[in-house]
């Protein structure tokens, strides 16, 4: 049971953490753009690599 006395506020400290992270995330718009990274992904803007050449 003494246990309990470091594990519960060590929980609620790294759920504090937790939830500061999400909402510094938030503020700083991680979440504006969801489709624009999807689109990045899948787009086919980039050159083909270069053939190397026989000789």
């Amino acid at each position: 049971m003494e246990v309990m006395v470091i594990l519960v506020p060590l929980a609620l400290v790294l759920g504090l953490l937790g939830l500061a992270a999400f909402l510094w995330s938030l503020k700083s718009g991680q979440y504006e753009d969801l489709d624009g990274a999807a689109w990045r992904a899948i787009s086919d803007d980039d050159q083909p690599p270069p053939v190397p050449k026989r000789g």
